[in-house]
Parts: C-alpha cells; sequence; structure tokens
C-alpha cells in the first residue's frame, strides 16, 4: 500500500505530458476538530493517488487545507469521495481561473500542528465566532462604503502583485506578523469603521475575522472564497473587477492575472513586471519578481554569483551546497540585499 510519493518532480512530469489529460487545479480548505490526523492523512493519501491527485495538502486536529490537481475527468469522483467525508461534504472547491497541467508534480499530504502557520493560541478566543462573509457583489459594496477599511491578509510579496483599489497592504513576511500591526494600526476604528477582509482562497480570513473580534473590533466582513471565487464570480455574473494586477499563488503557476494592470517592478532593473521566478541556482533558489530581459541575461539567476555557480556541473553544485541550510534565504521572497529595486 503507497502512502508517499516515490516519483521525482521530472518523472511525474513525463507522465502527465504521456497521458495527455486536462488537469484542474483546485484549493479547498474546512476548520473542523479532527481526532486523529493521521488516519484521514493516510486515508486521502490512497484513494487521491488511485485519482492521479497531485498538490500539497495539511490536515491537523483543527481540520485540512488542500491545494491539488486532478485529471479533469476524475473531478466528479474527486467531489463524491469528498462528500463522502461528512464535515466536507459540500465543501467549496476553488477551481483556478488559469489552468496548467504541471500546476503540481507530486502528491504530498503531511500532519501539520496547524493549516496556516497562524502562531495563534487557539485556547485563547473562539474560533468559531467569525467575520460575515460576502461575496463579490456584496464585497464591491462594502469596499465602496467610506466608513471601510480593506486589508489584504497576505504577505508583501503577494499584493506586491495584485491587490484590491484602496487595500491596505502590510509590508509583512508572514500572516501571524500582519496580525498585531493591523490591530494596532487600526485600533481607533475597532467600533466605527468596517474591518474588509481578503486572502487568496479565504482561510488566512477564517481565523482573522474571529481573532479581530475577539480584539474588539465590532464589524469584521471577510471575502467568501477569497479572490479565487471573487474572480470566478466577477466574470460569471458580469461584475466591475475591482482586483488589479495578478493573485499569487503556491504551485508551480506562481500567479494568476486578474486584470491587464502590471503594478509591480523587475527586482533586477526597476521596468515595470510581475513575474515571480525562483533563482536557477538550486543552493539559492530565491523566490524574486525577474523580466524577460534580465531573466535572458542573468541565466534566472538572482545575482552573478548565483549565476557563475549555476553554470558549473551540476555535480559540483550539489558539493558545493551540501550541508549548508537555505531556506532562510529562500523565505526572503524577493528582500535579498541582491536585487537592487527590490519592495
Amino acid at each position: 500500500m503507497q502512502l508517499y510519493n516515490k516519483l521525482s518532480a521530472e518523472e511525474r512530469a513525463q507522465l502527465i505530458d504521456e497521458a495527455g489529460k486536462d488537469r484542474l487545479t483546485i484549493s479547498f480548505y474546512q476548520y473542523y476538530k479532527i481526532e486523529n490526523p493521521e488516519i484521514l492523512r493516510n486515508h486521502l493519501y490512497i484513494e487521491w493517488d488511485k485519482l492521479e491527485v497531485l498538490g500539497r495538502t495539511y490536515v491537523s486536529n483543527e481540520g485540512i487545507n488542500a491545494q491539488i490537481s486532478v485529471p479533469a475527468e476524475n473531478l466528479i469522483v474527486l467531489k463524491e469521495q469528498l462528500d463522502s467525508i461528512s464535515f466536507l461534504k459540500d465543501c467549496r472547491l476553488n477551481i483556478a481561473i488559469e489552468q496548467d497541467n504541471k500546476s503540481f508534480l507530486k502528491l504530498k499530504v503531511k500532519v501539520r500542528d496547524k493549516i496556516v502557520a497562524d502562531g495563534l493560541n487557539d485556547k485563547t478566543f473562539d474560533v468559531t465566532n467569525k467575520g460575515i462573509h460576502l461575496n463579490a457583489e456584496e464585497f464591491n459594496k462594502k469596499l465602496q462604503d467610506p466608513n471601510t477599511i480593506c486589508v489584504d491578509m497576505r504577505n508583501h510579496y503577494e499584493s506586491e502583485i495584485g491587490h484590491f483599489e484602496g487595500a491596505v497592504t502590510p509590508d509583512v513576511d508572514t500572516f501571524r506578523d500582519s496580525l498585531d500591526i493591523i490591530e494596532d494600526n487600526l485600533k481607533d476604528h475597532k467600533e466605527d469603521k468596517n474591518l474588509l477582509m481578503y486572502c487568496t482562497g479565504g482561510i488566512r480570513c477564517e481565523k482573522a475575522s474571529a481573532y479581530y473580534k475577539h480584539k474588539g473590533f465590532k464589524n469584521v466582513f471577510q471575502l467568501e472564497g477569497g479572490i479565487i471565487e471573487y474572480t470566478r464570480q466577477v466574470k460569471n455574473n458580469n461584475l466591475e473587477n475591482k482586483f488589479i494586477g495578478k493573485n499569487f499563488v503556491f504551485d508551480h503557476r506562481r500567479s494568476e492575472r486578474i486584470s491587464e494592470d502590471v503594478i509591480a517592478n523587475c527586482h533586477q532593473c526597476g521596468e515595470p513586471c510581475d513575474t515571480h521566478v525562483n533563482c536557477a541556482n538550486e543552493a539559492c533558489h530565491l523566490l524574486f519578481i525577474q523580466c524577460e530581459k534580465c531573466a535572458e541575461k542573468m541565466d534566472t539567476c538572482c545575482s552573478t554569483a548565483c549565476q557563475e555557480i549555476n553554470k558549473l556541473p551540476s555535480e559540483v553544485q550539489k558539493e558545493l551546497r551540501k550541508g549548508i541550510p537555505n531556506s532562510n534565504k529562500i523565505f526572503k521572497k524577493g528582500r535579498s540585499e541582491v536585487l537592487t529595486y527590490k519592495k
């Protein structure tokens, strides 16, 4: 019985090409008290492996958070499988606006302490006392209300390439960092303003809205389904789009274009650009924004030092990065000192 991925990304990519099937990228989440996450984790892996599901899923005592892709022909079976799990019945599935058959190349289902790294002690407040959910039309109306303060609950590298008109975009590296900053900045408006929040798919706002209500905010609202569902409703219902730029996503696509506006700049030359890449030097892998000209000039590297390393034979590169941790640099997310035009 297979419970873990055994194929490399390259092997999986080849199999996807050979299969020639259209795949759908999907995300969903559900907060629910799960007594034994390991049992659910194993069950999901076994069932999803049969359906050729790929992606990244976290299961914990507080619920599930999934970003996956599945062959389009298996979507109905996947939905039936999820509906057979009581707390996932009729769970909203956010289907990506822009599809890519290789958005995910491995199936990873992991047990974690939290389904989102929020750093909060859930025992100190009622996590079920959430804000009011708004659909796209309701969100647009609330956004235009002069008594509304709209806050982006995502990190700086996400909002840098796209955000809602007039939104407050905290300059933070993590979701947890934003919580205290936002509370402090808005402490004088806990009762007289509408706190309107949004994120990629809605999951961060679920916890944040309960946290802010606990902190004394009286009028708390959140975008149901996040930017992904908002975009779908805007298109389906012919609504005015209030989101400018791209929506950052956590798979190989890296983003979905929502409007034609380019609001960011290449971190190397400063020209308008909103394309995220990872440095081609595997020992670095820094996430940053790079235009086509700089990508060609720098071989998709963030610096000349990385460019020189990337030219070395692969075996030599492996030796050079042995025992050297690089996760701290990766998660600087575009703030590296080698980038001239970083945010």
